[in-house]
This record gives structure tokens, C-alpha cells and sequence, in this order.
């Protein structure tokens, strides 16, 4: 049989399109002599103008009938568009912050060494799939179930629409004659009784920030957790942890009950996850480093620790990157809304609270040790990011830059203290950048807030007039929505979320029941989801161990773990391991 050559290849497709030129050529003759015109783009409308927009596009419902819509369909659509850009502003910030997950992934591999890449790279890549499926079963349940019966402002509308009054189960104890919200009772796999575009939308977008919280402790681990035991802490912390302290912040619990319950500002309030996400992953993280303990050959004999330096700073300040872009949805997204025009507030906050910390990381390295150091420029951007996430916002730029700065000298700080003084080993910093600086982003919210977002926040409505302030909390009775109404009407304003510190940014007045709130949230995620961990990571242990063998994380974990090299193209020399010394191995090592 004769092989095709070009020559015949080109002889059939110019015969092809001989043949469509002249069947093209006949159709538009035939519509010439019909009076036919050619379609117009939809942009334009065919006949011209009809896709742009007219009465008949308002009626309502489908199918519409050519008549001037009423007033209730004019009513239906407004309200409709207004649910509809909110939908796809949450989703689409959703899908931002999902990406983070490339960041987090580029910079844990590039602060570690080669032999491990592939290990490390699939701890960032697996545990989206683990917590994803640990949230779809239980956490989101637990986190929002309740979301629909928690402290809201007079006049509060869900923005994503009335089917988050789905979400109206929270497990509920009385204590000091208080109601203390624990965890929500709806939602669970998403069953067929929360079945809703709202509730999805707001479990995408929660599912992506669950995952950051997970993802936190693989970078403090890398190196020497066993995946196995990783397969199962994946589920764990998509159910469990971040569930439970993210309902008392954000399901409706008991730290944002704290306003209305005992009169301390708006209840511990975090915007976007400084401490729900970060200070949440940055504890989970610390108390596995620190059961997990340090690589071989981190800890010489005299105790001191020993560097060894990452195989990939491209990598890892590339990685920053996607990370700071992906905060443009984690952040202004948290609004659930694209009709609140406080997102252009939110995302130049946080672009100038990376820039201030990284700048002051990398000043502080240049002043102690004569050099800037990349990995510490890195961790100063996020350190300046996630101090943000919470007081986004609440603060103004001023604000803004100085609690980012101050991130990016503690987080300095920090890394050596948890090196040095704990004797913890966190290969990437992750302790530092989310736990310390997480903290830190709540705290620096009861001192900057300056109260111009924010009124009603958590039910606790507080008024000034004239130097005088009184404070209203939602009940949702008639008698309490009267003399709300009364009040502003007499010219008391409706302040927002005020900080200790607040008049030198612009605040009305000094609200010190706001710190002492963040100060308490921050504490109870070190303590709660601390101890949670520590049961955890012990209960593991004893089913599968948490560490790698001795053997394996000296070759590198990915053969012996993953059966699969990064890198097989090349050799791959081991140049930033310290010398481990025969006493540091186990003697299970052959």
C-alpha cells in the first residue's frame, strides 16, 4: 500500500476547502436574494439591539411574556442579580484560594531538601483530596451547621441568600445563665436537608480555607512523617479541629458570643482566619513537630542546632508569590459578598501588609547577620499576610502597614526562638508564620481596629453621640428594633469594630472588651485545638507511627515512601545535610 506523501495531503485539503468556499459562496446568495442578513455577534443582537436588553429580559418567571414587567418581577430580578453576584464572587475567590494550594506546595518543597521532594510535594498535593472528604463528611456539619442561629446584626440578610437558613441546627449549653454555642448539627455529607446554592457555594469556600489549615503542619513535618500516618491526619483534620474552633468563631459559637454574653466588644472577631485557619494550622503544626521530633542531624551533641538549607529559594519565592496572589480571594473574599464595596479596602490592606513585612523581615536579617536572607524575605510577606487576614477589614492603611511590619520582625524572632529554645524543627517556618503571626493578626485587631466596619457585628450594636456611647444587642424583638431605629434617628451612630487602640487611627472611642476578646480566642486555639492534636497525633502513633524509618530519611523518603523519585534524571547529592552522628540513628538502622 502507498504511503500518503504531503503533496497528496495537501491536494485533499485544498479540494476540502475548494468544496466549503463554494457551498459558503451559494448560501450567501441565497440569503442576498431572500433579504437576509448575516447574524450579528450576541454583543450587538440579531435583529440589532435585541440582546442588548429589553423589557421582555425583566419579566419574570421564564417563560416571559412580551409585557412590561411588574413591579414584583422588577423586585425579583434586582434581587436575583444581587444573589447571583455574590454566588460567583465567593466562588471565584474560592477558586483563588484553592490555588494557594500550588504556593504552599512550591515553597514547602524548595525550603527542603531534593531526596524528599517527591514526599513533600504529594503531602501538599493529597491532603487537599483527605480534608476535603474529612470536611464533606463531618467538619462542615460541625462548623456550620449552626451558622443560621448565630449572633447577627438588626437587619442582617445572609448575602448568599435565604438557603443558608438551612444551617439551623447548633448543639447549645446554658452556662452562667448564658447560651455557649459548641457545634452545629446540619450538614453532614451535604445530605438532601441542606440541599441549596447558598450552602454549596459557602462550603466551597470554606472547604478551600479548611485546606490551607491543613495543609500548614506538612511543611513543619516534612521530612520525616510517615505517610501513612499522614493518609489518616488528613481526614482527622478536615473533621475534627478546624471544625470545632472554627463554629465558636464563625458557625455562630461561643467565642462570638462573647459580645453579646459578657459585653466584651463584638466577640472575638477574625475576618478572614488569622486565627480560624492560621493560628488553627500553625498549633496543629507545632505539637507534631514537637512529638514528631527533629531531623537527623538538625541537633548536634552540644544541643545547638544545625542549618540545612532548602534545595530550591526559586522555588520557594515563587511559591510566595502564588500565595500573596491567592490572597486576593482569601481575604476580600471573606465578605461572601461582591456587592460589598469594602473589598477594594480589604485587598489594598492586605498587598500593604505583605510589602511591610517583607520589607522588615528582610531589614532585621540584613542588621543581625549582615544579609537579607530570601527564605526569611518569604516568610516575611506571609508573616505580613496572615497578621492581615484577621484585621483586613477593620483597619486603615496606616494600620495596615505597621501590624505588618511588626509580623515580619516577629516571625524572625520566632523561627529562632522555636529552634533554638524549643528545640522544635520546622523546616519551611511554618510554626512562625501561621501560629505566631496568627495570633498576632487577632490581637492587632482589638488594638487597630478603628471602627469604621463593622456595626452590628455579632449582634452587639454600639451607638455614640457626642462622647456618649450605648450599646443595644440584637434580640431580635420588636421592642429592641424600635429603639435601635429611635436612636439613629435622634443622630446616634452605629459604630463598628473598635480597638484598644482604635482613636489613634480614627476610632470615636477606645473599646478595651474588643482585646480582651481576641486575646481570649487566640488563647483558646492554642489550648483547645493543641490539646486535640496532642491526643491525636499519640492515638496515630500507636496505629500507624508518625515517623519515618531512620533508614529511609537518610536516603530521602521518596523510594522508599512514595516509590517514586523527583528528580531521576539526576544524582542527587545531599550537600545541605549535616553529618548525622552514629548515636543520632536509631538502632534499628542496619
Amino acid at each position: 500500500m502507498r504511503k500518503r506523501t504531503f503533496s497528496d495531503l495537501f491536494r485533499w485539503w485544498s479540494l476540502l476547502l475548494a468544496i466549503t468556499l463554494v457551498v459558503a459562496g451559494f448560501s450567501a446568495v441565497a440569503r442576498a436574494q431572500q433579504g437576509q442578513t448575516t447574524p450579528q455577534p450576541d454583543s450587538v443582537g440579531y435583529p440589532p439591539g435585541l440582546n442588548a436588553g429589553s423589557s421582555i429580559d425583566l419579566t419574570w418567571p421564564i417563560p416571559a411574556d412580551p409585557k412590561k414587567p411588574t413591579f414584583e418581577e422588577l423586585v425579583a430580578n434586582v434581587a436575583h442579580n444581587k444573589i447571583s453576584v455574590n454566588t460567583n464572587w465567593t466562588l471565584i475567590t474560592g477558586y483563588l484560594v484553592m490555588f494557594m494550594q500550588a504556593g504552599f506546595a512550591l515553597v514547602e518543597v524548595g525550603f527542603t531538601r531534593a531526596k524528599n521532594a517527591a514526599h513533600t510535594m504529594s503531602m501538599n498535593f493529597l491532603v487537599y483530596s483527605l480534608g476535603m472528604l474529612g470536611f464533606w463528611i463531618l467538619g462542615f456539619g460541625l462548623m456550620f451547621g449552626g451558622y443560621w442561629n448565630g449572633p447577627v446584626p438588626i437587619g442582617w440578610q445572609p448575602t448568599l441568600g435565604q438557603g443558608l437558613s438551612l444551617l439551623n441546627g447548633e448543639f447549645t449549653v446554658n452556662l452562667f445563665g448564658k447560651p455557649f454555642g459548641l457545634f452545629g448539627t446540619k450538614g453532614f455529607f451535604l445530605n438532601p436537608s441542606v440541599f441549596d446554592t447558598a450552602v454549596f457555594a459557602l462550603f466551597l469556600f470554606q472547604m478551600v480555607f479548611m485546606d490551607t489549615a491543613a495543609t500548614i503542619p506538612t511543611g513543619a513535618m516534612a521530612e520525616r512523617w510517615n505517610f501513612k500516618n499522614f493518609f489518616i491526619y488528613g481526614f482527622w483534620v478536615g473533621m475534627i479541629p478546624y471544625a470545632l474552633f472554627g463554629n465558636w468563631v464563625w458557625g455562630g459559637g461561643w467565642l462570638s458570643q462573647l459580645g453579646m454574653n459578657f459585653g466584651l466588644g463584638h466577640g472575638h472577631v477574625d475576618f478572614a482566619g488569622s486565627s480560624v485557619v492560621h493560628e488553627c494550622g500553625g498549633v496543629i503544626a507545632l505539637v507534631g513537630a514537637w512529638l514528631l521530633g527533629p531531623r537527623l542531624g538538625k541537633f548536634g551533641s552540644d544541643g545547638k542546632p544545625r542549618p540545612i538549607p532548602g534545595h530550591n529559594i526559586p522555588f520557594a519565592m515563587l511559591g510566595t508569590f502564588i500565595l500573596a496572589f491567592g490572597w486576593f480571594g482569601f481575604n476580600p473574599g471573606s465578605t461572601l459578598a461582591g456587592t460589598d464595596l469594602r473589598v477594594a479596602v480589604i485587598a489594598t490592606n492586605t498587598m500593604l501588609a505583605s510589602a511591610a513585612g517583607a520589607v522588615a523581615a528582610a531589614l532585621v536579617m540584613w542588621i543581625w547577620f549582615g544579609k537579607p536572607d530570601p527564605s526569611m524575605m518569604c516568610n516575611g510577606m506571609l508573616a505580613g499576610l496572615v497578621a492581615i487576614t484577621a484585621p483586613c477589614a477593620f483597619v486603615n492603611a496606616q494600620g495596615a502597614v505597621l501590624l505588618g511590619a511588626i509580623a515580619g520582625v516577629l516571625v524572625v524572632a520566632s523561627v529562632f526562638f522555636v529552634e533554638r529554645v524549643l528545640k522544635v524543627d520546622d523546616p519551611v517556618g511554618a510554626v512562625s508564620v501561621h501560629g505566631t503571626c496568627g495570633a498576632w493578626g487577632v490581637l492587632s485587631l482589638g488594638l487597630f481596629a478603628n471602627g469604621s466596619y463593622g456595626a452590628g457585628w455579632a449582634g452587639v450594636h454600639k451607638l455614640f453621640k457626642n462622647g456618649a456611647l450605648q450599646v443595644i444587642i440584637n434580640d431580635g424583638s420588636a421592642e429592641t428594633v424600635k429603639k435601635y431605629n429611635e436612636l439613629v434617628a435622634q443622630g446616634w451612630t452605629d459604630q463598628g469594630v473598635t480597638g484598644l487602640l482604635g482613636p489613634l487611627f480614627g476610632a470615636s472611642y477606645a473599646d478595651a472588651g474588643q482585646f480582651f476578646a481576641e486575646c481570649i480566642g487566640a488563647l483558646t486555639c492554642f489550648v483547645a485545638v493543641g490539646a486535640l492534636s496532642f491526643v491525636w497525633f499519640k492515638l496515630s502513633d500507636r496505629i500507624i507511627p508518625m515517623r519515618s524509618k531512620p533508614e529511609a530519611e537518610v536516603s530521602g523518603l521518596d523510594v522508599p515512601e512514595m516509590g517514586a523519585e523527583a528528580y531521576p534524571d539526576y544524582q542527587v547529592i545531599d550537600r545541605s545535610s549535616p553529618k548525622v552522628e552514629p548515636s543520632a540513628i536509631p538502632s534499628a538502622v542496619p
